[in-house]
């Protein structure tokens, strides 16, 4: 049996894993030559963490699986009719079993051209990109005497307060008030503003009400100004518009929504309004039992009828069950057992010393949660060695609170760079 795999993600690695020791030719094909640790992207942007302590290279991971080839290939398309993946600059690659694990990307729900003013956090590209416009931020605050472009530069919008983008707001803050005051003598970084916007009533919505009201609370001692409630009407180079509210910022970021991968465009599968497929319950594509969507990319249900979270345990769960039912079938195994999501908690930190977490019916906050999440996040990495790096790292900025990753890189030419009416 031939087995590809598109995307190198959390679902796409646990597939891969599960079709190890078994007789089963597998293809992993990716993009990227590296696995990413997507949950700690943020760190990364925020000058916590370095690029190489969150992502490895996927020949490296696997190179003890011997029944495994791995290929850095753009994906164009996949030709169900002759089960074949049509890939730029190479031979079509044949299956006889193909995972789709492609994962998502930014959704500003019709208003793409706030790309670029407001980018999102999915890549290592995005991480830098982000790392370099919050740090050229400050430069240039220092190098300005126009006291309203240093306001400009000094308010830092995010915009969706998930997971993600309250991570961010904590983060930010931490490095304003923490990491940077005595590294600058024309301007004081601790004044700076960090916003977060949120269409919904209340920031991490996917989470329990108590919890958010800790998160919410947590984040305004902390200084973040959260505007709840406040959808996003318009952004540009110089800020964002909220109604009528305009915000002055020289730097924001997106992290409101995601659209899955177009691969369910590429086979005509029914999809939801995120691209997300439509599966049926052992995870295959409805009248296409040969091919399997896992991860973000799979508009997968629980026991309960409920939507699987679009997370990273939940990906790993969906990628292990793909793996493990075609090693079955492989053997011989004529029934397909269907998904069974098991669901770990909810977690998400907000700056050094709180985070909120939500195991079923028990809560945990402040330094507790703080402590449960760090442990939580450290065990999904892959290798000693990352484990090791990122909690001396951890440890050290709790120490210190230094940012040891506060490097601005060249910008590749086609990026915008951060501007202000003064520049």
């Amino acid at each position: 049996m031939r087995v590809v795999i598109l995307g190198a993600g959390f679902a796409g690695l646990e597939a891969a894993r599960a079709l190890a020791d078994t007789e089963v030719q597998v293809t992993l094909v990716d993009r990227h030559n590296h696995h990413l640790f997507q949950p700690l992207l943020y760190q990364v942007a925020t000058a916590a963490l370095s690029p190489g302590d969150i992502a490895w290279p996927i020949r490296a991971i696997f190179r003890r699986q011997r029944n495994l080839t791995v290929l850095m290939a753009e994906v164009e398309g996949v030709d169900a009719a002759a089960r074949r993946v049509r890939l730029r600059g190479a031979a079509p690659l044949p299956y006889d079993r193909l995972v789709l694990a492609t994962g998502a990307t930014h959704s500003y729900f019709g208003h793409d051209e706030w790309a670029g003013v407001a980018p999102g956090l999915k890549t290592i590209e995005d991480a830098t990109a982000i790392r370099r416009r919050l740090l050229l931020a400050f430069e240039r605050a220092e190098l300005t005497s126009d006291a309203e472009a240093r306001r400009e530069l000094l308010t830092f919008v995010v915009i969706g307060a998930g997971p993600t983008g309250v991570e961010l707001a904590g983060a930010m803050v931490e490095l304003a008030r923490h990491a940077m005051p005595r590294d600058f003598r024309r301007i004081n970084p601790a004044e700076a503003r960090v916003v977060l916007v949120e269409a919904g009533p209340r920031v991490l919505p996917s989470f329990p009400e108590d919890l958010s009201a800790v998160a919410e609370a947590s984040l305004r001692r902390m200084g973040v100004e959260i505007r709840t409630g406040t959808r996003v009407t318009g952004a540009d180079g110089h800020g964002v518009q909220c109604g009528e509210e305009r915000i002055p910022a020289a730097t924001m970021v997106w992290a409101a929504g995601v659209m899955a991968s177009p691969a369910g465009a590429w086979l005509g599968a029914p999809r939801d309004r995120a691209g997300r497929i439509q599966v049926a319950p052992d995870l295959s594509i409805p009248l296409m039992p040969e091919i399997f969507a896992v991860g973000d990319l799979a508009a997968a249900r629980d026991g309960a009828g409920k939507p699987v979270p679009g997370n990273a345990p939940a990906a790993k769960q969906m990628g292990r069950h793909v793996g493990r039912l075609l090693a079955a079938e492989a053997r011989g195994a004529a029934q397909r057992p269907d998904f069974a999501y098991r669901h770990h908690g909810d977690l998400a930190t907000i700056g050094r010393r709180s985070a909120v977490v939500a195991l079923g019916r028990w809560r945990l906050t402040g330094r507790l949660g703080w402590w449960f999440w760090g442990i939580a996040h450290v065990w999904y990495l892959v290798g000693f060695r990352s484990r090791a790096l990122v909690s001396f790292q951890w440890l050290w900025s709790y120490a210190t609170r230094q940012r040891g990753a506060r490097l601005i890189t060249e910008a590749p030419p086609a990026e915008q760079p951060v501007t202000t009416r003064a520049s």
